[in-house]
């Protein structure tokens, strides 16, 4: 019966060091930013083809951008707000228009 008792005790040990140690990856904010140049349809195309926003969730988050400075599209892990990031920018650039997207830390 010791035994039994020492082994519980062993695993719940390794249990409780396994739940310290993996911890939820980092989450990261993407951005828009305003600019006087991007047309406000532009931000919107972006939103939808980017960030699966239907029409009317877009234009909310293009107006936040307009009115606010910028405003959140999403949160992801750290490679998946690089990724939009840089499809957002690049698409931006080859359509030319300076349209910023940025990521923060959550």
């Amino acid at each position: 019966m010791s035994n039994l008792n020492e082994q519980h005790d062993t695993q719940h040990l390794v249990d409780d060091a396994l739940k310290d140690e993996i911890k939820e990856p980092a989450k990261y904010h993407v951005l828009l930013l305003n600019d006087d140049y991007t047309p406000m349809d532009f931000v919107i195309e972006v939103l939808t083809r980017f960030f699966n926003m239907d029409s009317d969730k877009a234009t909310d988050v293009m107006l936040t951008v307009h009115y606010k400075g910028k405003a959140l599209c999403g949160t992801y892990s750290a490679e998946i707000a690089e990724t939009k990031v840089d499809q957002v920018s690049r698409f931006a650039f080859e359509h030319q228009h300076p349209l910023k997207c940025v990521m923060e830390k959550a």
